[in-house]
């Protein structure tokens, strides 16, 4: 029993859309998908619907932005399975308007650089809950002025010190990961090293305060050594070990598809575990809808 426990679709910054998404985790021999849209749950209701339909076992889950005030570095919080999504569809409303005020101000940066027209990013926004720097790269490429996604021309405009780059902060992750807690979800780090050291260090700061459930230890960005480390502080400290391919379609960064990584399945009963006992514990409080 394995699972890929990271992947986009056409609802945030993906390329291939819900369907197309879980016939390929069909042809790839996957018992479990969860489909991690950044800030929506959008997914949830068609996704199992289709799951059943090709013998796939869904996950409802999402991908939250969130941000570590300590170190000024944004964080991504994979949350499963939350028996009570409405107490974060707030925060998936906020995150999702703070990203697309950024690519805003991105675009109009963009258009005094290159004379492009004013919806020449809308037709790859189509279905998607934000806009994203990839739908605005996508345009540039469409009207000549880049050969690639990623490339010179990305990194001179939405690199670390990009001369486009917008930025704001996105909620507290003690919040977020609070919030995901009340909404009776699983909390997993998303992978520590895809934004520099300071995740890593802030895993240690949440174990000690109790907040996480499990950490993303199989991601492209964590080489051998740095799955070692991950997966040490998930046996020291009882956390589930997740991996999942992180799969964009086009607009995936590096070569990655789905079920390229996965979760093990010691860690996928695990994780099942607690989205049992996590059911259980909605049910003494009420309604899992409510």
């Amino acid at each position: 029993m394995i699972g890929d426990l990271h992947c986009h679709t056409t609802l945030s910054d993906g390329s291939l859309g819900i369907e197309e998404v879980i016939v390929q985790a069909k042809r790839m021999n996957l018992d479990y998908l969860a489909i991690t849209d950044h800030d929506t749950l959008a997914s949830s209701s068609r996704a199992q619907i289709l799951g059943e339909r090709y013998g796939v076992n869904i996950i409802p889950a999402v991908e939250l932005s969130a941000w570590d005030k300590v170190r000024g570095e944004k964080v991504h919080i994979l949350c499963y399975a939350p028996q009570k999504p409405d107490r974060l569809e707030g925060l998936c409303l906020k995150s999702c308007s703070i990203r697309t005020e950024c690519a805003k101000d991105m675009i109009d940066k963009v258009k005094e650089l290159y004379p492009i027209p004013e919806d020449a990013v809308r037709p790859y926004t189509k279905g998607s809950k934000s806009i994203f720097k990839q739908h605005i790269m996508r345009a540039l490429v469409n009207y000549g002025y880049a050969t690639e996604l990623y490339g010179r021309t990305n990194d001179e405009l939405f690199g670390k010190s990009g001369k486009c780059l917008v930025t704001r902060e996105y909620p507290d992750v003690n919040f977020v990961l609070d919030l995901i807690h009340s909404s009776k979800g699983v909390a997993v780090m998303a992978h520590p090293y895809l934004f520099g050291g300071g995740n890593v260090e802030l895993i240690d700061d949440l174990i000690e305060k109790g907040k996480l459930d499990g950490i993303e230890v199989f991601h492209f960005s964590a080489d051998k050594d740095a799955q070692e480390t991950l997966l040490k502080k998930c046996e020291e400290h009882g956390l589930v070990a997740t991996g999942g391919s992180d799969f964009h379609g086009l607009y995936n960064s590096v070569p990655t598809h789905i079920g390229s990584r996965f979760t093990d399945d010691g860690n996928m009963r695990r994780l099942l575990s607690m989205i049992s006992e996590n059911k259980q514990k909605a049910k003494k409080h009420g309604s899992p809808l409510e």
